[in-house]
């Protein structure tokens, strides 16, 4: 709970701000919409996000700001048809693995100018890598930086027990990892999900092995960075994980409620699924914690790592609508955002507040973070084919089904993926 002393002297710091990055504002009416994504658009963080909205209108009481939650690919897709028809919500949320797609629609405005005229104590706030993140060429920055997340495993503590697994003991290494996955099959439970389903999943397991110039794509040359040799140390993973899999994504629903009914192992995925997990804890006396992801060999781990961003678009009311992110993405509202949700963001400053740096759950999200490798790299630089994606799950599951072999998998999977960069 926030206290009402906290809450006047920020929004006192709000005003202050507000009128130091709007300048002479328009006095006409104004309507901003606002698309978030649908988990921050319910619950507590819908609570959190209108308050910055009545917060920011009070320096800007002819704005109405209307915030809208959509999912994934809903956000994706009504920004790049709404860039063709004209239709954009002025300031939005979305990952930087979509980045290239949408500044090649002409959904996202470079924000450079803006990003400049704020105050240097606002801009140097930000992680300095994630502002470059945004900025692919000089003089351009396409996104103000928000939340974040590194991929790590979630591991079921009764399921693991009741299997004879000392869960007090780390995990070594992939060998390690699927001695416990045939001890807690044998106990007649399932392991993990089906990591060849999500091209994300495909990218935590890999990311065991590679390093990060071994992902990604070099779209000058249009050729992928994957290595074969390393890929088809993956893919031997896969097959071996097999008969110890749910079957389930690590997206589906399905998934959640294996692990909550006490199904399911191990869980790897980001720590948007940590609330309900939370919730579970309480409720049904669920027994969970959260490790770094495996790798092949000790000392090594794997996962990925993503950043979400907030966008303007360039609408007739940009201005308004970059000082609205600015509002948003500056320290106090992003510490009071890690506060209540315990959720990385790209806010240096606030992570750096006591308050948050000893949060178990940020503090897990920033080792893996460190680990891991970054989803779809170069970001704002080039544009995934919808192809590469799929080529990854479609490899991947052939041969964990016993269709191909891995050193066979590996090799096809690099020729197909070049293909791909390729336009073929």
């Amino acid at each position: 709970m926030i206290s009402t002393r906290y809450m006047h002297a920020v929004c006192a710091v709000a005003l202050a701000t507000a009128a130091t990055i709007s300048g002479a504002r328009a006095q006409d009416p104004v309507t901003l919409e606002y698309w978030v994504y649908s988990d921050f658009a319910q619950g507590e963080a819908l609570k959190l996000q209108q308050t910055f909205i009545e917060e920011f209108r009070k320096a800007h009481p002819n704005v109405t700001i209307n915030i809208s939650g959509k999912g994934d690919d809903d956000l994706t897709t009504g920004q790049v048809t709404g860039a063709a028809s004209g239709n954009l919500p002025d300031v939005f949320m979305n990952g930087v693995n979509v980045g290239a797609t949408l500044v090649e629609a002409g959904a996202l405005k470079n924000i450079y100018a803006e990003f400049m005229a704020m105050p240097k104590e606002y801009r140097d706030s930000f992680d300095p890598a994630l502002v470059a993140m945004c900025s692919p060429k000089p003089e351009t920055m396409y996104c103000l930086p928000y939340t974040g997340y590194g991929s790590f495993m979630f591991r079921n503590l009764t399921v693991l027990k009741d299997a004879g697994v000392d869960t007090a003991a780390p995990i070594k290494d992939w060998a390690d990892w699927l001695s416990q996955m045939e001890k807690v099959k044998a106990s007649g439970k399932y392991a993990v999900p089906d990591q060849t389903q999500a091209w994300q999943s495909v990218v935590d397991t890999y990311s065991g092995v590679a390093t990060p110039d071994e992902w990604g794509a070099d779209f000058e040359t249009k050729k992928t960075k994957v290595n074969e040799a390393k890929y088809a140390q993956t893919l031997q993973m896969f097959v071996d994980m097999q008969p110890y899999t749910s079957g389930t994504s690590r997206n589906d629903q399905a998934t959640k409620d294996l692990f909550i009914s006490n199904q399911l192992a191990f869980h790897l995925v980001g720590p948007w699924v940590n609330p309900t997990y939370a919730e579970a804890a309480k409720a049904s006396g669920l027994k969970y914690d959260y490790v770094l992801v495996p790798g092949k060999t000790e000392g090594d781990y794997g996962g990925i790592k993503g950043y979400e961003f907030i966008g303007v678009a360039p609408n007739k009311n940009a201005q308004v609508a970059f000082e609205f992110a600015a509002y948003v993405t500056a320290k106090e509202q992003m510490l009071r955002w890690a506060k209540l949700l315990s959720r990385y963001n790209a806010s240096a400053a606030a992570m750096a507040d006591p308050s948050v740096a000893s949060d178990p759950l940020i503090a897990i999200t920033n080792k893996a973070a460190a680990k891991a490798i970054d989803g779809m790299p170069p970001y704002f630089k080039g544009a995934y084919p919808n192809c590469y994606r799929s080529i990854l799950t479609d490899n991947a599951q052939a041969v964990a089904d016993g269709g191909v072999t891995p050193q066979d998998g590996a090799k096809e999977l690099v020729e197909e993926l070049n293909e791909c960069l390729a336009g073929g």
